[in-house]
C-alpha cells in the first residue's frame, strides 16, 4: 500500500513538472495571435551606429525632396530625438528618432501592450548582417527588443529577410541562430532569458522570408532546402515567407513544385500580399486565402494571412509611383475582417515602422503636424483620427483574434 502512494505521489509530482516545464514560455502557439513585422532599421549620423541617415535618405541624401520615408514620426513621446534638415511651416525644427536607441525600442514595446498588440516579428536581414556595421546595428536593436518584449510581456520571434542574399550566405543564416541561441537560449525549454519567444508546435519559432519569389533572386530552392532543413534538424519550427499567389503558382510566384515541397517541411506558410491589392480587389483576394487555408488545413500546416493599413513609396521612387490608399482605415479593417470570415487563427500586419512602404501603424504624425517637403510628399493621417489611430485598430483586431465579441465587417468606431 505504501509503494502504491508512493507511485502515485511520484507520478503526481513528474506530471506536474511535467506541465510547468512545458508552459514556461508564455506564447506557446502564434494561434489566437495578431503579430505585425519590425524593421527597426533606422539610422541618424549622430546615434552613434555610424550608418548615417540610414533609410531616411535617398541617394545618400536626407534634405527636403530627398527622403526615402513616406510617413513622419510623432515625435512627442520619444526621449532621445535628432534634429532634420526639414522643418515645419512656424520655422522651427523637425526631428526623427533612431532604431539603435534603447529607448526608442522600449517605447514602441510599450505601445503595443498600451494598444492590445501581442507583439513583433524581428526582421534580420542577411544582406546587412553579412556586413560589421550591420550585423552590429541589428544585434543591438535585437537586444534591445528581447528585454522589451520580456518586461512589456510581448511575444517576439526572430524573422530572417532573404532580399539580397547570395547562396553563400546559407552558412551565415544558421551560424546566426546559433550564435543567437547561445546568447538568448531560444532552445532551452525552460525558457528563462527569453520567457515570450514565440513556439509552435512545442519548438521555437524562426521565420524566413523570401523563398519562390520570381524576382530572379540569386539563392534558389537548394538554398531554402537547406535553411529549413539546418533549421528543423537544430529544433526550430520554421514559418516560410512565400509569394502571395505560391499555391497556384501565379504572377508573383516561380512555377515549380518544390516550393510546396518546403512549405510541407515548415509549421506555417505566411503569404506576402502587401500592395498586391486594393479595396477594390480584396474580394478576389480573399477567395484566394480562403481556398490557401483549405489547402493548408489538408497538409497539416498553419497559415497566417496579411492585413496592411496601405501603401505609398513615392519619395522613395517618384510621385508616380504605385500607392494604396488607406481609406480611413475601412482598407486595413477590411482585410482583417476578410481573414476571420476566411477562418484564418492568426494575422501578420505588415509593419509596425515600416514608413519606407508607408505601411506604418505607429504613431506618425497627422496632417497638420507634417514638415514641409518641397517636390515631395507624406501619407497624411486625419488629424481627427489621430496619430495613434492604426495601432488603435490593431489592437481591435487583435481582441477578435482573441476571441472578444462584437466585431464584425464594419469597422469599429473609437
Amino acid at each position: 500500500m505504501f509503494s502504491k502512494i508512493r507511485i502515485t505521489i511520484l507520478f503526481l509530482s513528474l506530471l506536474c513538472c511535467h506541465i510547468g516545464f512545458t508552459q514556461n514560455y508564455k506564447y506557446p502557439s502564434y494561434r489566437g495571435l495578431v503579430m505585425a513585422g519590425y524593421q527597426g532599421w533606422f539610422n541618424t549620423s549622430e546615434d552613434g551606429a555610424n550608418r548615417g541617415w540610414h533609410h531616411y535618405q535617398r541617394r545618400g541624401k536626407f534634405a527636403p525632396g530627398s527622403l526615402e520615408v513616406d510617413l513622419w514620426p510623432d515625435m512627442t513621446e520619444y526621449k532621445k530625438s535628432y534634429n532634420t534638415p526639414f522643418q515645419y511651416a512656424d520655422g522651427t525644427t523637425a526631428k526623427v528618432f533612431s532604431s539603435y536607441d534603447k529607448s526608442t525600442v522600449d517605447l514602441h514595446f510599450k505601445w503595443m501592450k498600451d494598444y492590445g498588440i501581442d507583439g513583433v516579428f524581428m526582421q534580420r536581414f542577411i544582406a546587412e548582417i553579412r556586413n560589421p556595421s550591420g550585423m552590429q546595428h541589428f544585434n543591438t536593436v535585437l537586444k534591445n527588443a528581447m528585454a522589451a518584449a520580456k518586461k512589456e510581456g510581448r511575444a517576439i520571434c526572430i524573422m530572417y529577410d532573404l532580399s539580397g542574399m547570395n547562396p553563400q550566405d546559407t552558412a551565415l543564416l544558421l551560424e546566426d541562430i546559433d550564435n543567437l541561441n547561445v546568447q538568448y537560449s531560444l532552445l532551452d525549454r525552460k525558457a528563462k532569458k527569453s520567457p515570450t519567444y514565440l513556439h509552435e508546435n512545442g519548438k521555437p519559432l524562426v521565420a524566413v522570408w523570401g523563398v519562390g519569389f520570381n524576382d530572379r533572386r540569386k539563392y534558389g530552392f537548394g538554398e531554402a532546402a537547406a535553411i529549413i532543413n539546418g533549421l528543423n534538424r537544430r529544433g526550430y519550427s520554421v514559418m516560410l515567407g512565400v509569394p502571395t499567389y505560391w499555391r497556384e503558382f501565379g504572377s508573383d510566384a516561380l512555377r515549380n513544385d518544390s516550393l510546396h515541397t518546403l512549405i510541407k517541411q515548415c509549421a506555417i506558410v505566411a503569404p506576402w500580399q502587401v500592395g498586391r491589392y486594393d479595396s477594390k480587389s480584396y474580394p478576389k483576394i480573399n477567395q484566394l486565402i480562403q481556398k490557401d487555408i483549405a489547402w493548408c488545413a489538408d497538409n497539416n500546416i498553419g497559415y497566417v494571412p496579411l492585413s496592411f493599413p496601405g501603401f505609398s513609396w513615392k519619395n522613395m521612387n517618384g510621385q508616380n509611383a504605385h500607392t494604396v490608399d488607406r481609406e480611413d482605415g475601412n482598407f486595413f479593417w477590411k482585410q482583417v475582417a476578410g481573414a476571420k470570415n476566411a477562418r484564418a487563427t492568426m494575422l501578420y500586419i505588415a509593419m509596425f515602422d515600416e514608413m519606407n512602404e508607408g505601411t506604418s501603424i505607429f504613431k506618425c504624425a497627422t496632417q497638420s503636424h507634417l514638415p514641409l517637403n518641397p517636390d515631395g510628399s507624406f501619407v497624411e493621417i486625419d488629424d481627427q483620427r489621430g496619430s495613434d489611430y492604426y495601432l488603435w485598430l490593431a489592437g481591435q483586431a487583435a481582441n477578435w483574434f482573441h476571441g472578444k465579441s462584437g466585431y464584425g465587417d464594419e469597422k469599429p468606431v473609437r
